[in-house]
């Protein structure tokens, strides 16, 4: 099953994520989404007038080959003190409770090439909800404000990092145990070894490369 609007908007990603009993604790409701958006919001850095009217958001895995958001600009860029790296379990989605997979996040340290959107003013409302519906479904990503540099720009764009406190977070893997979990795991919305791979490839589309993903694809392939 692939991740469209339609998926977020009728809430069955929700569903999918209450068939795992330990997880059904964590989801957030309409309410709990809505007041984190507000919550972001008000944390926007004031210190720089903003490039273009709207909110920006960095993108790092999926939503680079899948955005799904409906945006206006688009921009390829850089951000420092954070790394993507395969940190948080999904026991759902792309995985199961007997054999999770792995999802991207942003762990602290390093620095991570990827893709800024734009959405407009006027569409905040509608597609921010969507945004977290789908990454914010049981509060395993914090989101906040980072400083993205495109095209000799800093851009003010919301970031969805590791909740370090959350149950899912999975630090410290090694290559092997990240690539043993991904090569298994095969959940509703596909395997995760089909996630590395897409990724991989639109990171290519934007003329990105990260090695880390590519050792990682190497290694699951010659494990097969």
């Amino acid at each position: 099953m692939a991740l469209t609007r339609a998926t977020l908007t009728t809430g069955h990603l929700q569903r999918i994520v209450q068939q795992v009993p330990e997880l059904e604790a964590y989801i957030l409701s309409k309410t709990e989404l809505e007041f984190s958006i507000q919550q972001t919001l008000q944390q926007r850095p004031t210190t720089r007038r903003p490039t273009h009217p709207g909110v920006w958001i960095f993108a790092y895995g999926s939503l680079i080959w899948n955005p799904i958001l409906q945006y206006g600009a688009r921009r390829t860029g850089k951000i420092y003190g954070w790394h993507r790296r395969f940190c948080m379990w999904t026991p759902a989605g792309r995985g199961t409770p007997d054999r999770p997979g792995l999802a991207l996040a942003l762990e602290r340290g390093g620095s991570c090439c990827g893709v800024a959107y734009c959405i407009a003013a006027n569409q905040l409302s509608t597609e921010l909800l969507l945004l977290w519906q789908r990454e914010m479904v049981v509060g395993s990503y914090i989101p906040r404000w980072v400083k993205v540099w495109a095209d000799g720009q800093a851009i003010d764009a919301i970031a969805f990092t590791i909740n370090p406190h959350h149950p899912l977070y999975a630090p410290k893997l090694s290559m092997a145990e990240m690539a043993a979990s991904i090569s298994r795991a095969q959940g509703a919305l596909g395997s995760c070894t089909e996630y590395l791979l897409q990724t991989i490839a639109g990171l290519a589309n934007h003329g990105i490369t990260d090695q880390s993903l590519l050792k990682l694809r190497d290694q699951i392939r010659d494990a097969a």
